[in-house]
């Protein structure tokens, strides 16, 4: 399991912001990851923010902040090394929009609590037969 949720602040429209590129870059990273994260579980979704205050509320501000929630059992030289890996990546990749305007950049890893996660998956099915 490997979640991410990117929301994004509806001002970066006008900067040309498409949010499918970054979740494309995200889940190809955690497919990349030399099986640490199940094909089958990797979701990377979108959510546009209509509502929201940044700092003075002037309007100059934008931000993009990506949750990433995975189950628990990799090592914390794992999660150092990878995710600051995948934030350099997004960082490189958003670095346009940089340029033009001022935007906060978040990302915040957190484990899932296995004893609070209930989910039914049959998508690993397709992997185990392409295999």
């Amino acid at each position: 399991m490997a979640h991410a949720v990117v929301e994004w602040t509806d001002n970066l429209a006008a900067e040309g912001f498409a949010v499918k590129p970054l979740l494309s870059l995200i889940a190809a990273a955690m497919r990349d990851a030399d099986g640490v994260f199940p094909p089958g579980g990797i979701r990377a979704r979108g959510i546009r923010l209509e509502d929201y205050v940044i700092a003075d509320d002037s309007g100059q501000d934008a931000f993009v902040n990506i949750t990433i929630r995975m189950g628990a059992g990799r090592s914390a030289e794992f999660k150092a090394a990878f995710f600051g890996g995948l934030f350099a990546e997004v960082k490189a990749h958003l670095e346009p929009v940089f340029e033009r305007r001022y935007l906060a950049l978040s990302m915040y890893v957190d484990e899932a609590d296995e004893a609070g996660s209930f989910k039914h998956n049959n998508i690993h099915t397709r992997f185990r037969k392409a295999g």
